[in-house]
């Protein structure tokens, strides 16, 4: 994990949480929702399928005890996820708190106006409740 380099617009567009067994585990700079970026720390990948069986397990791991506790902090109704990657290549995995109600509901994320950047206080506050759910 020592060569791996973050995409820079992954870099730009989110805050990293806590770096897990496989993944850097990053909150993304909209407010209107709860919403994680798993991203594994290995170079070249573009597909899960790219990756290795055991990393593909430690994937599966990681997504459920992120969205788990993404639910359990945030109280939100339903997980989303995502592995779109055609602005971004570099494999990514969106995971995204939604309630009924919300900006976009029951739409998807992507394409709802532009981005609500996290006061750095709610931002502080949310990470911390995520961070004791984990």
């Amino acid at each position: 994990m020592a060569d791996f380099t973050l995409h820079p617009q992954l870099e730009h567009d989110s805050r990293l949480v806590i770096k897990l067994g496989l993944c850097q585990l990053r909150l993304i700079d909209d407010s209107r929702w709860p919403w994680l970026i798993l991203v594994p720390q290995r170079d070249g990948i573009t597909e899960i399928f790219d990756m290795t069986p055991l990393d593909q397990t430690m994937l599966t791991f990681e997504t459920g005890i992120a969205a788990k506790a993404m639910k359990e902090s945030s109280g939100c109704l339903k997980i989303n996820f995502g592995a779109l990657g055609n602005n971004v290549r570099q494999f990514h995995l969106h995971v995204v708190g939604r309630s009924e109600g919300d900006h976009g509901w029951p739409g998807p994320v992507w394409g709802q106006g532009a981005a609500v950047p996290w006061h750095p206080d709610a931002r502080a506050t949310f990470i911390d409740r995520l961070l004791e759910a984990l």
